[in-house]
């Protein structure tokens, strides 16, 4: 009955109830999740396995349904350049602003009262979280 590719009711009702400037984050298999959200955050579970469902799969669904301002993840060491994330800003695509973040200041900003919804993925490749900011709708008209 719904023609969304995203038809999960929890996030759906968590998106809903979002708005522009609310955070969403794709959280990695290693995220700690109890521990680290806002107090406006609704947990949705996804993680049934390892590697099931994984990051890309869940962002795949959530630009169905949202438009996306901004995203950022946690720097990595810097001997480490994680492979992910040069596939996230390919499917978030040249026009959605990009962040890192030291590690403390990313959890920090992911327990702040704008953070809507946390998803927990089994995605299980090294420093996958992302943490994405929900833009606004564009009419037709507007040029902006």
């Amino acid at each position: 009955m719904l023609k969304s590719q995203l038809i999960h009711p929890e996030i759906l009702a968590a998106l809903g109830g979002s708005g522009h400037f609310s955070q969403v984050l794709i959280a990695d298999g290693n995220f700690p999740v109890a521990g680290n959200r806002g107090p406006n955050a609704k947990i949705v579970h996804l993680n049934l396995a390892p590697g099931m469902v994984d990051s890309l799969t869940v962002l795949d669904a959530l630009l169905t349904a949202i438009p996306v301002q901004a995203a950022t993840v946690m720097e990595p060491p810097s001997d480490y350049a994680p492979p992910i994330t040069e596939i996230y800003r390919e499917k978030l695509g040249p026009d959605v602003t990009w962040n890192q973040m030291e590690r403390w200041a990313f959890y920090d900003k992911i327990a702040s009262p704008t953070t809507t919804l946390i998803i927990a993925t089994g995605e299980q490749r090294r420093f996958a979280n992302l943490l994405l900011e929900v833009g606004m709708v564009k009419l037709a008209a507007e040029n902006f």
